[in-house]
């Protein structure tokens, strides 16, 4: 059955999007995940990706055409299939909702007093923002501001967990915070009251009796206004960070990074920023030991986890304890079960002998600001099967098989929350040390939940290694929409039959899980031939 694609809120504060490019045309054939175009929100252009496969089959809003949050922007279904049912429903539903809109307004009329008793001037109702594209509801990971404390235009109110990352959330006004609505640790929808921000000692309860109601028109012309001054208000800001830059006296951080280190009592100029123009961001925070101190923190940071872990339980006692599973955990859980119970795996696993890739490695590290892993070189060498391959480097449609001609090779990242699958694009066309380059800023971001969604999407093909663990050999479930993923086991030194005699040698197990709907077992067999070619022979990669 087809399916209406409406115009998404990818910022807290978009009422309306226009379409800065089509990336598909009518016509297209459309895979989950597809980058179907680029979408201008009131903050940024970003790319707005499908949750449905089929055949594009309607374009709603054309590029530079603007449209309002929930229009028509497209409609995905079978190929030939009749959607003009759902463009006439979608029509009458306006027509409806025009009629409405106009005793809506008499209403609104009738209640302009009293409405403008119950949110008075200047006060902004905060909602939770839908910070990632599949976004439902988030969690309040932290709040960094209290009731009562002033905020600014730009501070960051509170970390918020969503089903992606821990992203920190800037106010876009300034003021009081009046009232917290969402506690730490707790969940909400997007769009729920998260808080509210107006000059000091405004009463709210008129706003919180009233729940989290529409905006009238009066309204949103205001935050219209609002908003424009805050354009300015910020290109100015822009404008004077810019000069403020070249003042070497002046530390550029985060508004996070400058509490963390407060509280922790962190000299700020002592810490070396990895944000853009070297600002200080939360992790640079979290990260920095001085050198003094180092073995004192380090040892205090491994041991300080165990200490808060640690629960007395008598013996021959029953003792459980509930953790409240996080955005991330809900959806790696959805995602995983969808992938082990609609894609049928099944597993080959081959040996494969590392002594020339070691010899290999040492070499090419002995060369000045060069540094190679071994997973590395398997992401390399699985690019370059791939392509060989192509078969492999594809994803299921009910429709249509596609078949991927490029290689963006994702690998998998375990972070404290679960886990993420950054994504090297066009890895095939990249040289050794320019892939290790990117996985390393890719994890780095990872581990300290800087990862964007757009990082983590289009992958073509999965690694996951956890031979860094000790373990020699597993099985991974697919990271749909791809059609396979290869598990990495540890390298083993053991003894081996060279030319007839027993030798030490150096072995290490990839084990394949291929979905049959799309890979054969004889054309998983063969990608894992040319995989072993290449990672037993790393100079063959070069040619």
């Amino acid at each position: 059955m087809a399916e209406i694609i409406t115009m998404p809120r990818l910022s807290d504060t978009m009422t309306e999007g226009t379409v800065a490019s089509w990336l598909k045309k009518v016509g297209d054939k459309i895979s989950e995940g597809d980058i179907l175009a680029e979408i201008e929100t009131d903050k940024a252009t970003m790319e707005f990706e499908s949750f449905h496969s089929g055949t594009l089959l309607y374009i709603g809003v054309q590029e530079g055409e603007t449209a309002n949050v929930d229009s028509v922007l497209a409609i995905i279904g079978k190929e030939g299939e009749d959607y003009q049912s759902l463009l006439n429903g979608s029509s009458s539903k306006e027509v409806k909702k025009d009629t409405s809109d106009k005793e809506e307004e008499v209403k609104e009329e009738e209640q302009s007093e009293e409405t403008s008793t119950e949110i008075p001037d200047n006060v902004s109702v905060v909602t939770m923002p839908r910070l990632s594209d599949t976004m439902t509801e988030g969690t309040v990971a932290t709040w960094l501001k209290k009731v009562g404390d002033e905020v600014k235009e730009g501070d960051i109110l509170a970390e918020i967990e969503t089903d992606k990352a821990t992203m920190e959330f800037e106010s876009f006004y300034a003021g009081t915070l009046l009232h917290i609505g969402i506690q730490e640790g707790e969940s909400a929808p997007v769009d729920s009251v998260l808080a509210i921000v107006g000059p000091a000692g405004t009463d709210v309860s008129g706003i919180l009796s009233g729940g989290s109601k529409p905006k009238t028109k009066t309204e949103t012309k205001t935050e219209e206004k609002k908003e424009s001054n805050t354009e300015k208000e910020t290109a100015a800001k822009t404008e004077s960070s810019s000069s403020a830059t070249n003042d070497s006296s002046r530390v550029f951080a985060s508004p996070l990074a400058k509490k963390i280190a407060q509280d922790k009592g962190i000299n700020l100029s002592d810490v070396k920023g990895s944000g853009e123009n070297g600002r200080i961001v939360k992790n640079d925070v979290e990260n920095f030991t001085p050198a003094a101190k180092v073995e004192v923190a380090t040892a205090s940071k491994t041991e300080a986890p165990k200490a808060s872990v640690q629960t007395f339980v008598p013996a021959g006692e029953v003792h459980a304890e509930e953790v409240k599973n996080s955005q991330m955990r809900k959806t790696i859980a959805r995602r995983l079960a969808e992938s082990k119970f609609t894609a049928p795996h099944y597993y080959l696993t081959i040996e494969v002998n590392m002594d020339n890739a070691m010899e290999s490695r040492k070499l090419i590290n002995s060369l000045p600001d060069t540094k190679v892993s071994f997973n590395d070189m398997v992401v390399k060498a699985c690019a370059m099967a791939l392509k060989k391959h192509p078969q492999v480097n594809s994803q299921w449609t009910e429709a249509a098989t596609i078949i991927n001609h490029h290689v963006n090779v994702g690998v998998a990242v375990a972070v404290e929350d679960g886990l993420v699958v950054p994504v090297v694009n066009h890895t095939d066309l990249l040289s050794l040390t320019q892939i290790g380059s990117s996985i390393k800023d890719l994890a780095g971001k990872a581990r300290s939940k800087k990862l964007q969604p757009k990082e983590m999407e289009g992958s073509t093909f999965t690694v996951s290694n956890l031979g860094m663990f000790g373990i020699e050999e597993f099985t991974s479930i697919i990271n749909q929409p791809n059609s396979a993923i290869l598990s990495v086991g540890a390298i083993i030194e053991k003894p081996v039959v060279k030319n007839g005699q027993i030798v030490v040698g150096n072995t290490m197990k990839v084990t394949l899980a291929c979905d049959h709907r799309t890979v054969d077992g004889a054309t998983g067999a063969e990608f894992l031939q040319t995989l072993k070619h290449f990672i037993e022979n790393p100079v063959t990669m070069l040619a």
